[in-house]
């Protein structure tokens, strides 16, 4: 069997049930941001870069859904099992405020400008708080004909956009009307929808799809079938000629945008992938899976070529590895943090 080179993560452990919801922040002036979401209900906050734990928010008494941080990496949301949506200080993992639901909370997001937090989820309500007033009663849009999955923001907060866990397609709203405008339509249940960085595409996964929409006129720009079923999709960031892919297999598969081809798949999870994005620069992508760990790859030159070496940025600076020392299985090391560690790990092809 020909050698191929085989990426190797910065695997991050700390969670203690499956990670269902990863999120990255723009970059800051002071780098960028990762937060995860978890069944354990204790979302983490790490160094979007090299993986490294920088905290848990406490307080949650259920699992927690959804994850988000704001522009500015100074606030981060959560949605949870235990029917609250939470808004969290991300400098000191205060907790700001807890709205209260009726229902489990699937998915939040903040405005753009930072000012407004939408939460969906069983309920089939999209609401939105006002979070300069956080005491005032949340503005609900129309109701959602299912319960809610995902939430996001385009169009400068003007319009927002849903899907249901129980039924196929993308909903959006004009926030000022608050009416579902346009629907965007899928066979299956959209378990993951993403607004390109440069607010031209939306990145939908369903099914065993994943489907690229014009954020501005609603039409279809491309639809590929994927080997499994994937529930999670997302758009390099900086040049948009390629995305990933994560879902029932344990891989993550890398795609040429143009033409739907597999460029790259990496092996190494455990148990099913739930959620997958790219950072904001494109450098990096990170995935969570059933196994309770994050994974971050790095995006490195996408060919088979047995020469190339992968370059992983970790906290020890650079290690590089080329083909010879793949079929060496090396027992990665750790930087126990507060009981919380990263593991850089060789994966070696099966």
């Amino acid at each position: 069997m020909e050698k191929k080179r085989v990426a190797v993560p910065l695997v991050c452990h700390g969670h203690s049930r499956p990670v269902v919801d990863l999120f990255y922040s723009p970059v800051t002036p002071d780098g960028f941001f990762l937060i995860s979401a978890s069944k354990d209900s204790n979302p983490m906050l790490r160094n979007g870069e090299t993986g490294d734990w920088i905290g848990t928010f406490e307080g949650h008494k259920g699992a927690v859904w959804s994850c988000c941080l704001d522009t500015n990496a100074l606030r981060a949301a959560t949605g949870s099992a235990d029917f609250t949506a939470k808004v969290w200080d991300a400098l000191s993992g205060d907790e700001l405020h807890s709205f209260e639901h009726k229902h489990i909370v699937r998915a939040c997001a903040f405005s753009e400008d930072t000012h407004l937090l939408l939460t969906g989820g069983i309920e089939k309500i999209l609401r939105i708080y006002d979070l300069n007033r956080p005491d005032a009663p949340p503005r609900e849009v129309d109701k959602s004909p299912g319960s809610v999955r995902t939430v996001a923001w385009l169009h400068s907060d003007q319009t927002i956009l849903s899907s249901c866990t129980d039924m196929g397609g993308v909903r959006l709203w004009d926030v000022r009307s608050g009416k579902i405008v346009q629907t965007l339509e899928t066979k299956s249940s959209v378990t993951s929808a993403e607004v390109s960085q440069d607010g031209r595409y939306i990145t939908t996964a369903d099914g065993s799809t994943v489907k690229f929409w014009d954020a501005n006129y609603f039409g279809l720009v491309k639809s590929y079938n994927m080997p499994c079923t994937v529930e999670s999709a997302s758009l390099e960031p900086k040049y948009g000629n390629k995305f990933i892919a994560g879902g029932e297999d344990m891989w993550i598969r890398v795609f040429d945008f143009h033409t739907g081809d597999e460029i790259a798949c990496n092996k190494g999870h455990h148990g099913p992938v739930h959620c997958v994005r790219f950072s904001p620069g494109g450098e990096s992508y990170a995935s969570g899976s059933e196994d309770g760990t994050i994974r971050i790859w790095q995006t490195g030159p996408l060919t088979h070529d047995d020469t190339e070496t992968l370059t992983a940025n970790g906290s020890t600076g650079k290690v590089k590895v080329t083909a010879e020392e793949v079929s060496r299985k090396i027992e990665g090391f750790h930087i126990a943090d507060e009981g919380k560690s990263i593991e850089k790990e060789e994966a070696v092809n099966e």
